[in-house]
């Protein structure tokens, strides 16, 4: 069992937040002229061929049985569908904004580490992830009047990706992270070539199989490789950290995913988008603060 090391922790989460917008943008570039399915069938297929012999040449233990390996099954198609939902998301929204509102997750992920895994979250730190979700609706106002529904795509992403952290968090500690991903690459995989195949036959395209382009393989080689690193950031972090340590920091994510967006597509969300966003790290940042607070009085005073 790792004992729990929160600024490491951290640190890793931070390498995450740089990673999966990056990762993300990629995924936009491609996802105007390729269906979403391939994009996600690719990601998985480049973790799982990434880091099986990874996992063989070292002489992790990877096999799993029981409780870990349903928990792992659960975990590895919670994954597929919040990844299929970001990438869809992202063909209608800016980078920044689908990222933005997605940033419901902290808050989430705040009520299930203290509710489901019974960690302490205080009631300043409730208080400040609830005036982060007010920031995330004032974007989600302009994105939902343009597009519509698709707006709310990621919201879906929220919910999904903070149960895949719940279980993730319920597992980290006992699996090897390179090897749960491996298995978890492998699964996608086999999950996701059926997917494929009935989407082709139902003439989907969303779901439809199509042979990338030869200019398009480095790119999609790049989402497999960054996706791949980008979680095992996130999954060696929760081995040291609480999720109610971690959430607030993926807030950093948002200033992140505005600067590669403007730098790749030159979107910058508008006006109330951006005092949303504002609103929404401010909290976040708030959060952090009073976590060090919590970190240094610990353990003669209540976190807050």
């Amino acid at each position: 069992m790792t004992q729990d090391r929160p600024v490491f922790g951290i640190i890793l989460m931070l390498g995450f937040c740089v990673l999966a917008p990056l990762g993300d943008s990629i995924a936009k570039l491609l996802g105007e002229t390729m269906p979403v399915g391939v994009l996600v069938f690719i990601r998985f297929a480049v973790q799982a061929l990434l880091l099986i012999p990874l996992v063989a040449l070292t002489g992790r233990p990877w096999r799993m049985r029981g409780r870990i390996l349903r928990l792992t099954f659960i975990r590895t198609v919670l994954h597929i569908l919040g990844i299929a939902a970001m990438f869809s998301a992202l063909q209608f929204l800016p980078l920044a904004d689908a990222v933005a509102i997605a940033f419901v997750m902290p808050f989430i992920m705040l009520l299930l580490g203290r509710y489901v895994l019974g960690e302490e979250v205080g009631f300043r730190r409730l208080i400040a992830c609830l005036v982060g979700f007010i920031g995330t609706l004032l974007v989600i106002q302009p994105s939902f009047v343009q597009v519509g529904a698709a707006a709310l795509l990621p919201l879906v992403v929220a919910v999904v990706f903070s149960l895949f952290m719940l279980v993730t968090r319920q597992i980290a500690k006992e699996t090897d992270p390179i090897a749960l991903q491996a298995v978890s690459g492998v699964m996608a995989t086999v999950l996701l070539l059926p997917v494929l195949a009935l989407g082709t036959l139902g003439d989907v395209w969303a779901m439809s199989f199509i042979i990338p382009p030869s200019e398009s393989h480095l790119l999609l080689i790049g989402i497999g490789v960054l996706g791949t690193v980008a979680h095992l950031f996130m999954t060696w972090s929760l081995r040291y950290a609480p999720s109610a340590t971690l959430a607030p920091m993926q807030y950093l994510e948002i200033p992140v995913a505005t600067l590669f967006g403007w730098l790749i597509f030159h979107d910058l969300p508008n006006g109330l988008a951006a005092a949303g966003i504002a609103i929404t790290v401010a909290a976040g940042l708030y959060v952090i603060l009073r976590e060090r607070a919590s970190a240094r009085s610990a353990p003669t005073e209540t976190p807050a």
